[in-house]
């Protein structure tokens, strides 16, 4: 039997040569807890997990996680960067044009059929990046993409106070 990596995210950071800090730790548990949430919204929800930790050191754990690939950024066009730590394979992302919830997808068919380009021009490719656009259901069906988190699918509570 293959070993298995190791889940102990203090192990995965030493394993990459790297410090174990309170806020990586914090930023790998967001991520892996809210896949494909914003930077801003990972400092947030790091924030109210930790406390009080600079916006830089958020940041900055972002963007080591993801060069030591323990986390990976994906930006669909006129998106804020988004984050997850699904990083062991090559797939996909769906898009909602209405709200912005991001939902993964597997390649179709077969094992990465993504990475057989019609032409590689002498690359040697290891990674695609396809993204498809559409309406989520919620959305879909007439509700105001205000009124909704597409983190969680769920409805924004707002407020109905009127003066």
């Amino acid at each position: 039997m293959p070993e298995q990596p190791p889940t102990d995210p203090s192990q995965l950071l030493r394993d990459r040569g790297l410090s174990v800090t309170a806020p990586r730790l914090a930023v790998l548990r967001e991520v892996g807890t809210h896949p494909h949430a914003t930077a801003e919204e990972i400092e947030a929800a790091v924030r109210s997990s930790i406390g009080a930790v600079s916006r830089q050191a958020v940041y900055d754990g972002l963007g080591t996680l993801t060069e030591h690939g323990l986390l990976r950024r994906i930006q669909p066009a006129r998106s804020p960067a988004r984050y997850e730590a699904r990083v062991a394979d090559n797939h996909h992302h769906l898009v909602c044009r209405g709200c912005g919830r991001t939902e993964d997808v597997d390649c179709a068919v077969g094992y990465r059929p993504c990475l057989t380009a019609s032409e590689s021009h002498g690359f040697q490719i290891d990674e695609a990046e396809v993204i498809y656009w559409g309406v989520c259901p919620v959305c879909a069906g007439g509700a105001d993409p205000a009124t909704h988190d597409p983190i969680s699918t769920t409805p924004i509570q707002t407020s109905t106070n009127t003066r």
